[in-house]
């Protein structure tokens, strides 16, 4: 217990992606710099759009997965949300019993939830009639749907709570979940996010906006000089995190340290960030605080990087103007390149790969990345996976409504003061 705070580990993580249907085909994938990018999809319809393509989740099939009358009583969005829960769950080997079940959280992270049975719903409504909309329709549509079919799915007695703020859902949640279990509220708890937004209407409204880039090949691109907007995608991500008293008791297996959460809100647009990202740097400093992390010590850096001229650069002045000269000498990478933008569930995607970056000592590519804009000046590790000595590294999510989280993990060691073990 480090000031009087618990230490909290992660033990389990969980994946569903356009790379991959879990956290070994995804990482896998990764590493090897593979895009989930394709200009083809049955989820939608492409008519009268300019968007160029979606990077989402091939050979899934639901009904194998949750049994077909589960299934259909779920949408996508809580579907997603189910494999990588209960990935994430088997791996940590956490039991959740009449012994603890009390104090264990959910904590979820989505942008909009179930949009894909709104549409749907209302759609068969206009066509047959309000007598034949689902009875499932409401629990289908609801945010917090996915937190609380897990906790139904597990008998999960502590807090389950759902964050709905935009493209840093999922990183929230994971921070939120971090807070309780180090205050001592609760012992453990699953976090993450889930997104499955793929739908013609939700399309229309980001290309209306500006955000969505056109092409057809080599995006999103991001920190490159010919960027043209984000890639939707869709997926889940999970991680199981304990006290440290917790994990030992049971002798688990200690991935990695979360020790550090910062969340701050930009008020200056609705959907551009502040200028030179201002409202970043804050929560990147009150991360840092948090944990009680010098910038100087942070080695690695899972950027938001969505492939839009206004983040990528504003990140980019805020990393240097937190980390100085430091910002230099680290590797920063936007795992998004590969998997697209999937908005609430990034953050936690993204959260498991800074976990798997620690654990295996390399820092993930940024593919697409020919020619740098000149305002993007790091190193975007852009050549491959790089192997690193990392001890520290920090995790960027910025959506919507001017929402900003960043969270801090750290290589496991026994010692109080973390370092590598």
């Amino acid at each position: 217990m480090e000031n009087g705070k618990r230490r909290v580990v992660i033990t389990g993580l969980g994946l569903i992606t356009p790379l991959g249907l879990n956290v070994a085909e995804t990482w896998k994938a990764i590493l090897a710099g593979q895009s989930g990018f394709s200009t083809e999809s049955d989820q939608f319809e492409r008519e009268g759009l300019a968007l160029g393509g979606t990077c989402e989740v091939r050979g899934f099939d639901p009904d194998a997965v949750l049994g077909r009358k589960e299934a259909r009583r779920r949408d996508r969005v809580q579907q997603l949300a189910a494999v990588a829960v209960a990935e994430a769950l088997s791996h940590s080997g956490l039991q959740i019993t009449d012994d603890n079940r009390e104090r264990v959280g959910i904590f979820m992270g989505t942008g909009v939830g179930g949009i894909k049975t709104t549409i749907e719903v209302e759609h068969t409504r206009q066509e047959s009639g309000p007598r034949r909309v689902t009875p499932y329709a409401v629990t289908m549509i609801m945010p917090n749907g996915a937190a609380g079919m897990a906790a139904i799915d597990y008998g999960i007695w502590g807090p389950s709570t759902t964050i709905t703020t935009a493209c840093a859902a999922g990183s929230d949640a994971i921070g939120y979940a971090f807070h309780h279990v180090r205050g001592g509220m609760i012992d453990a708890a699953i976090a993450g996010g889930t997104e499955s937004p793929i739908t013609t209407m939700a399309m229309a409204g980001f290309e209306r906006a500006g955000a969505l880039s056109s092409r057809t090949a080599g995006t999103p691109s991001p920190f490159d000089k010919s960027r043209d907007g984000l890639v939707p995608g869709e997926g889940a991500g999970v991680i199981v995190i304990e006290s440290l008293e917790s994990a030992r008791a049971r002798g688990a297996r200690i991935l990695a340290e979360i020790v550090g959460y910062g969340q701050t809100t930009d008020a200056f647009h609705i959907t551009a960030p502040a200028e030179n990202g201002t409202g970043a740097a804050r929560a990147i400093r009150m991360a840092l605080r948090d944990g009680g992390i010098k910038p100087h010590e942070i080695d690695y850096i899972n950027a938001h990087g969505t492939g839009t001229q206004l983040n990528d650069s504003s990140e980019t002045t805020a990393i240097k103007s937190v980390l100085g000269e430091h910002a230099y000498s680290i590797g920063v990478s936007s795992t998004k390149s590969m998997t697209g933008h999937i908005m609430g569930g990034t953050g936690a995607i993204e959260s498991v790969f800074c976990t798997l970056a620690l654990q295996e000592q390399i820092m993930p590519p940024t593919i697409n990345l020919v020619d740098p804009s000149p305002e993007c000046d790091l190193d975007y590790v852009s050549s491959g996976a790089r192997p690193a000595r990392l001890n520290v590294v920090s995790n960027h999510a910025f959506g919507f409504g001017g929402h900003n989280a960043v969270l801090i993990f750290r290589r496991f060691a026994d010692g109080a003061n973390g370092g590598p073990s």
